[in-house]
């Protein structure tokens, strides 16, 4: 038989759970439509890494930038990001700026698209718009509002980390020897050039130990999509592996522990295989260059 959809057994022995035993029981238990949905949330976990480790990286590089300028604001803006985002608690900021985010850009379409509306947004603790002005729409289907919760919580992601990485990549900049960037500006380079040349290769060897811990610090953050209303591989550890009364087809002891257990060794291959290419990159990265200490720019 094919791949099944909702819960339709993949067996064709999986009709009736109530014969079953053994590892014909296991075997159905396994793929019924419960655990394939739930075999999907690594998928999730991984489309989340996917996606937020670069645009992470591409805060912070913009955040490090933005501190390393000589034009005061510019400045300002770049340390401001960094220290604000990381003197808050993470799963404070996760679940203040995912609310603040969604009320946001719900407000924005309500000016937009709904200017005749009489009555208060703010209703007491109610945060009421037009149905027009709601994201996703009340009529939009399930997927819509699956993907829009996952790019919100994405994007509430990259946020954070991406100001960790900012401030790693911050230091590492100021870790190049400055007599290279002067040297450099002696045989006529201009400072774009120094910059791009110079100093964003060479930053690399300094900011990989730090970017492979916030690598690390960031797989084992994405439990936190459980927080945000994500379907995510803690959600469902936690619905499966819970007890099962009679109205289930595969009724079970409380077995969380195993699931749990499951998404323990999970975790470790995931950090272990990180650890790994983080290793052969700073290998890489160090190849042919000169690591001796020189004065901070």
């Amino acid at each position: 038989m094919g791949p099944v959809l909702g819960d339709k057994p993949i067996f064709s022995y999986c009709s009736d759970p109530s014969v079953l035993e053994g590892l014909s029981w296991v075997s159905c238990y396994l793929t019924n439509g419960k655990h394939l949905t739930a075999y999907t949330s690594f998928g999730t976990v991984l489309l989340l890494l996917a996606i937020t480790a670069p645009l992470a990286l591409a805060l912070g590089f913009a955040g490090a930038t933005a501190a390393r300028s000589n034009v005061l604001p510019l400045s300002l803006l770049g340390k401001g990001y960094t220290a604000i985002v990381r003197g808050v608690p993470d799963i404070v900021f996760f679940l203040f700026f995912v609310i603040a985010l969604d009320q946001g850009l719900e407000w924005l379409r309500h000016q937009a698209l709904c200017p005749d509306w009489s009555e208060p947004i703010r209703q007491g603790n109610d945060f009421i718009v037009c149905d027009r002005a709601k994201l996703p729409l009340n009529s939009a289907p399930q997927w819509v509002h699956e993907t829009y919760g996952f790019f919100t919580a994405v994007f509430t992601f990259a946020i954070v980390f991406g100001a960790f990485a900012a401030n790693i990549l911050f230091g590492a900049m100021r870790a190049v020897p400055h007599a290279q960037l002067e040297t450099a500006q002696a045989f006529g380079m201009t400072e774009r050039q120094v910059f791009w040349r110079i100093l964003v290769p060479q930053m690399w060897r300094y900011a990989l130990p730090g970017l492979s811990n916030l690598w690390q610090i960031l797989i084992k953050a994405t439990p936190l999509l459980f927080l945000l209303g994500v379907e995510d591989i803690v959600y469902w550890a936690r619905e499966l592996g819970g007890s099962k009364g009679p109205i289930f087809d595969y009724p079970h002891p409380d077995w969380r522990r195993w699931y749990f257990l499951a998404l323990l060794v999970f975790y470790l291959l995931m950090t272990w295989g990180s650890e790994k290419a983080f290793a052969r990159l700073t290998r890489s990265f160090s190849h042919g260059q000169n690591l001796s200490p020189g004065k901070v720019n």
